[in-house]
């Protein structure tokens, strides 16, 4: 698939049609043999009776499956869902796509307020699950002695736990790496090995933009729309969200500061940098991809399972920078999780739970993981004899697994997402509205630090 094709798919809405039957076999006839007083014999009798018993054909669970996955992603699930679908009988899977992950989380607290829920979704709310909306899979897991728990990445699924529960299960990790244009870095005679800070980046991101008119015509580097990237950037140089202790939110630390101000005099000030926003779904993801593609922009910020959507003949993969004088960047790498919402029945839980842990079979896990770049959660994936040769021709399937080794553990917001939405509105202030970095982060400081009072006090 060239780029222009795939640059399209996100505007796809992809929907699973199953259609299947099922034939009843009924044998219910048998002779009743009398002859001059004399009976059939009993072993007759026997074998007539269970000929005319057959037992009937169960029906397979038929289950919802929602998730928020557009372009190559969302045709990779599909496959991957049409491919279970046909492995075996017992379970139909029927996808249903959102735009995006909050989409999907939006859909189903309706869903689990009128009580009709889907079995599958792509999504994990710890909060939700501490509120008893989604199912434990501790019993189907001690009941599976194909799970092979030690195989799994356990910082991918020690994710999935709450209160010492397995709530969700790991489909894939992500973490967010750097993608560039190897000629616009050679043409400017930039080694992509020497962009190991920030400050480098930034310096060659101001040697590669350009201007004219007082608008930015090539951008040196695009930053991916949001909070997370800069979290990322704050993670490097030693911020953190919380207190050791759990009580004092510290989002208005000179390390946040700092580093969020940066970016604001990147994107706005020097325009060096720039961000798309806004839009339905993935759309800003895309078009920030497209930049990139269409010779636009040097490079961007972006997941790791963009791999699929993009062309490694024009660009290659690198990981996140760190800061002059401290180390190596500490990017967050969390799995995306997938659960089974409590009101769903028991058959549809187990058929559920059936599809989850076929997703993350080895050789499936590693096949997801080729053709999208995301992480496999399964550590024997690296010894698939199919992953080991791609990895071979492709090398930048092996830049996120690098950038894990050294990665941040994902932010659990206590609140059940109030500092996260405080963090979220304050991005804004400051990628689009050029709100100095101390300003926002300080009004953001004190809305998210009253939500935590009140879980803390």
């Amino acid at each position: 698939m060239n780029w222009s094709q795939a640059s399209m798919t996100w505007k796809k809405r992809l929907r699973l049609n199953w259609k299947g039957g099922m034939s009843l076999v009924l044998a219910t006839s048998f002779a009743l043999l009398t002859a001059c007083g004399t009976q059939a014999p009993a072993e007759s009798s026997t074998t007539a009776a269970a000929s005319g018993t057959e037992a009937q054909a169960k029906d397979p669970v038929e289950i919802e499956f929602w998730y928020g996955l557009g372009g190559n992603l969302g045709d990779n699930m599909k496959k991957t869902i049409d491919a279970f679908n046909a492995s075996q009988n017992e379970v139909v899977v029927k996808g249903i796509v959102q735009a995006d992950y909050t989409e999907t989380e939006q859909k189903l607290q309706a869903a689990i307020a009128s009580k009709k829920v889907p079995a599958a979704v792509l999504s994990a709310n710890i909060d939700w699950a501490r509120k008893g909306y989604y199912a434990p899979m501790d019993e189907m897991i001690a009941a599976d002695p194909n799970f092979k728990k030690d195989d799994f990445i356990q910082t991918f699924l020690n994710q999935g736990e709450v209160d010492g529960k397995q709530y969700f299960l790991p489909m894939y990790g992500t973490t967010q790496i750097m993608y560039y244009r190897m000629d616009t870095l050679k043409e400017n005679g930039i080694d992509p090995a020497s962009l190991t800070t920030w400050e480098a980046l930034a310096e060659a991101a101001a040697k590669m933009s350009k201007q004219e008119n007082g608008k930015t015509t090539f951008s040196g580097w695009q930053p991916m729309w949001g909070k997370d990237n800069m979290i990322d950037a704050v993670l490097g140089k030693g911020g953190q969200i919380l207190s050791d202790d759990g009580k004092t939110v510290m989002i208005d630390s000179p390390e946040w500061i700092e580093t969020w101000d940066l970016f604001r005099k990147w994107i706005n000030e020097d325009k060096i940098m720039g961000i798309e926003y806004g839009g339905q779904g993935w759309e800003y993801w895309y078009k920030t991809i497209d930049n990139v593609m269409k010779n636009k922009a040097a490079g961007y910020t972006g997941s790791s399972g963009d791999q699929g959507d993009l062309d490694f003949s024009v660009v290659a993969a690198m990981q996140q920078p760190g800061w002059e004088g401290i180390g190596e960047g500490k990017p967050v790498a969390n799995a995306i999780l997938a659960g089974i919402p409590a009101a769903a029945s028991p058959e549809q839980q187990q058929a559920a739970y059936k599809w989850f842990t076929y997703f993350s079979e080895t050789s499936n896990t590693a096949s997801w993981s080729m053709n999208t770049g995301y992480i496999a959660v399964r550590q024997s994936a690296q010894q698939d004899p199919e992953f080991m040769k791609f990895s071979e021709e492709n090398p930048q399937i092996t830049v996120p697994l690098q950038q894990a080794a050294h990665a941040s553990a994902p932010f659990q917001d206590p609140t059940g997402g109030k500092i996260n939405d405080a963090l979220k509105d304050a991005a804004d202030k400051v990628q689009i509205n050029n709100m100095p970095a101390e300003q926002a982060l300080k009004e953001a400081k004190e809305k998210a630090q009253k939500e935590l009072d009140r879980i803390t006090k």
